[in-house]
């Protein structure tokens, strides 16, 4: 935005001409600004000259995040300037992939104890070998499956294969592509292995669910071929940065730096879905505690709260009530499950801030809190539970793009607005008339049994 100065007022007349008004032919005939500088607000040069231009172009309207806002309200109103900037969202548009260097490491993830991933597995790992030339990773439980090692052509690629241990490798910097077969917990487990950035993820639909996994198998040459070429679209599905704090520990007591994501502590982790406290075999209700950003909000007294990402909105938050929302809008959900009051709605709170969640003090029991349905671990009374935005979303690969995926994903996936169409006028028309007929023969009818 730029400064105003005392002698530089504007006024509506002497920037804008009388008759700006345009029809419907000049509309569709004006042209779409492709400069990001102008989508950005971040025109430099002559201030007048900035107005003028904006008001000229229309702010793109296919962009699933809204436009950028003007900051400048009225000749003197404007948003003050404040260097402690949470995040940058880029146009979801505009999120494609590309590679500055050709990938050679691939980690391929499959569905555990599934027979029908097991020829699927086999044809793309030896693909990746044999015509690619890629070093391929896999899970060393994988090696351990007996039905994969019975398999003749498994056992002439198996020592080409690199293998790790969950929990004993660290596989940062080690890895530039994935991809998975199997369901939506095949990209949950991917999500898990890498805590800071991660690679690329294609994931394959060989599972029950397959929501978050848009491609199909049949013609994966063609399909890897082309995102190995950099011809694919991306949604990049945010995290949350989930912080124990013990009671006593002063250390973590400490507020947490605007970058310390880039140097995770032992006790952060990162989660795709949600994070859920909840009462865990006790009997009494929750009693929770949320803040956020150090603010009280309210109690929540019920079985639990949902703390959940944009993707995780699909997952157990929709089945707690919660809305379904596009994994490219920038925020946090917040839902109640079976809270005990008629008025507690689920919430949406921007992405940014940072929810404290702890153990009333008069709560007769503890919580329990469980990351993407893993490392679950007890709440105890002075404990909290700190959540915001990771830096370090999961890049996913499209199949076609951001919104086509999605939606066909809200459809086979959930059903979802399945319902039995309306008839139409001519039809209801016909319905009536024949149902009129119907009525007066039967009052024929009845006359006769009268007489």
């Amino acid at each position: 935005m730029f400064p105003m100065k005392a002698d530089q007022s504007m006024t509506s007349g002497s920037l804008f001409p009388q008759h700006s008004s345009l029809s419907i032919e000049e509309f569709n005939n004006l042209g779409w600004e492709q400069d990001n500088d102008c989508n950005n607000n971040c025109i430099r040069g002559d201030p007048r000259e900035k107005v003028l231009r904006a008001h000229r172009i229309f702010r793109r309207t296919r962009s699933l995040n809204a436009p950028s806002p003007f900051q400048q309200f009225g000749p003197c109103g404007r948003i003050m300037k404040n260097s402690a900037m949470v995040m940058q969202i880029q146009d979801p548009a505009s999120q494609r992939l590309t590679w500055y260097k050709p990938p050679l490491t691939v980690l391929v993830i499959k569905k555990v104890s599934d027979a029908s991933v097991l020829a699927p597995f086999v044809q793309l790992v030896d693909w990746l070998l044999q015509e690619k030339n890629m070093v391929v990773w896999v899970e060393s439980a994988v090696l351990e499956d007996a039905h994969l090692n019975e398999d003749v052509k498994f056992k002439a690629i198996r020592e080409k294969l690199v293998t790790f241990k969950d929990g004993r490798d660290d596989l940062t910097d080690r890895i530039d592509f994935i991809v998975c077969l199997g369901g939506d917990g095949t990209l949950l487990y991917a999500s898990q292995l890498f805590q800071q950035s991660v690679p690329p993820v294609m994931a394959f639909h060989l599972g029950s669910l397959g929501f978050l996994t848009p491609f199909r198998f049949d013609n994966f040459e063609e399909q890897l071929t082309s995102v190995l070429e950099g011809h694919a679209a991306l949604t990049l599905r945010s995290r949350l940065r989930c912080v124990m704090h013990r009671k006593g520990d002063k250390r973590q007591e400490a507020k947490v730096e605007a970058n310390a994501d880039a140097r995770p502590a032992a006790n952060s982790i990162l989660v795709l879905n949600e994070v859920v406290i909840d009462r865990g075999p006790s009997p009494y209700l929750s009693n929770i505690d949320l803040f956020l950003d150090g603010k009280y909000i309210t109690s929540v007294q019920g079985d639990g709260l949902i703390v959940s990402t944009p993707t995780g909105s699909t997952a157990y938050a929709a089945a707690a009530g919660a809305s379904m929302i596009h994994p490219s809008v920038p925020a946090i959900m917040v839902t109640p499950i079976c809270p005990h009051s008629l008025s507690f709605r689920p919430i949406v709170v921007p992405a940014g801030v940072e929810l404290k969640v702890s153990v009333s003090p008069e709560s007769r029991n503890t919580s329990w809190v469980s990351f993407d349905g893993r490392n679950r671990q007890e709440l105890f009374h002075g404990d909290s539970l700190r959540v915001t935005t990771s830096i370090y979303p999961v890049p996913c690969i499209c199949a076609q793009d951001q919104i086509s995926d999605w939606f066909a994903s809200l459809a086979d996936g959930l059903h979802w607005n399945v319902r039995k169409r309306q008839k139409c006028l001519d039809e209801l028309s016909d319905l009536t008339a024949s149902g009129s007929e119907d009525t007066l023969d039967e009052m024929e009818n009845m006359k006769l049994y009268d007489i």
